[in-house]
């Protein structure tokens, strides 16, 4: 059986080191009322930190099914590790840019505040976007779930990439991207708000260190700079690192 053919499914970590595992409420009625899946069929259970096992349906009940694992499955995960850091943009834009994002392969969102965007991300919203991501996963049949944060600012943000490395600040400003190969690692995309970063902003982030790439000259929304960004690093295994 191929990963890409059998139905994922994101369980707690416990279920990966179990002989059997008991598929209950939300998931149960997604995969066997919705998906009417059957005994017999093969299941894709991934923890969503990267480890994934392959499980036959055993049995179906009223109310549950049983599912007994078996060998190891692929991750489908990519060698470069690309985060997006962004200006949190609205609810339904916000949900869009998870779920694009977790089935292109980005390992981490983190929603910052930016003196020309300031929108709060209540702690409900977070939620929503992880149950949004964890969804994501099962369809695109990856096996990390990404991280979903909020980032107290863009100090804290560099604080996580001292000198800026790794890091690619997207600015109009910016050159194109340009063919620096990366075969493995870990980059950071930074994406201000739809009314582009301050002159402040801008200006610290490029003192760190920072990158900075243009994607032309048509003022994109937050959500589809990022993917843009994001999808050429992880299509193409290029970026701007030192």
């Amino acid at each position: 059986m191929s990963a890409a053919t059998a139905t994922t499914l994101v369980v707690p970590p416990e279920a990966l080191a179990a002989e059997e595992w008991r598929i209950e409420r939300e998931a149960y009625h997604h995969l066997f009322r919705v998906k009417r899946l059957g005994v017999g069929e093969t299941l894709r259970l991934t923890d969503g930190a990267g480890r994934a096992r392959f499980a036959e349906v055993t049995a179906i009940s009223r109310s549950a099914a049983l599912a007994r694992l078996g060998e190891e499955a692929s991750a489908n995960e990519p060698d470069l590790e690309v985060e997006l850091w962004v200006a949190p943009p609205k609810p339904e834009r916000a949900a869009w840019l998870v779920e694009k994002a977790t089935e292109i392969g980005v390992v981490a969102v983190r929603f910052v505040a930016t003196e020309r965007a300031a929108r709060p991300l209540p702690a409900a919203q977070l939620e929503r976007l992880r149950r949004v991501a964890a969804g994501a996963v099962e369809q695109c049949g990856r096996a990390r779930v990404p991280e979903l944060v909020v980032e107290a600012g863009i100090e804290a943000l560099m604080a996580r990439s001292p000198g800026g490395r790794g890091v690619i600040l997207l600015d109009t400003a910016g050159t194109p991207p340009f063919p620096a190969e990366v075969a493995s690692g870990r980059l950071a995309v930074a994406v201000g708000p739809e009314g582009g970063w301050s002159a402040g902003e801008r200006d610290r982030l490029v003192r760190a260190g920072c990158a900075t790439w243009s994607l032309g000259a048509r003022v994109l929304r937050v959500e589809t700079a990022a993917i843009v960004a994001a999808g050429f690093l992880l299509a193409t295994g290029r970026g701007a690192v030192r």
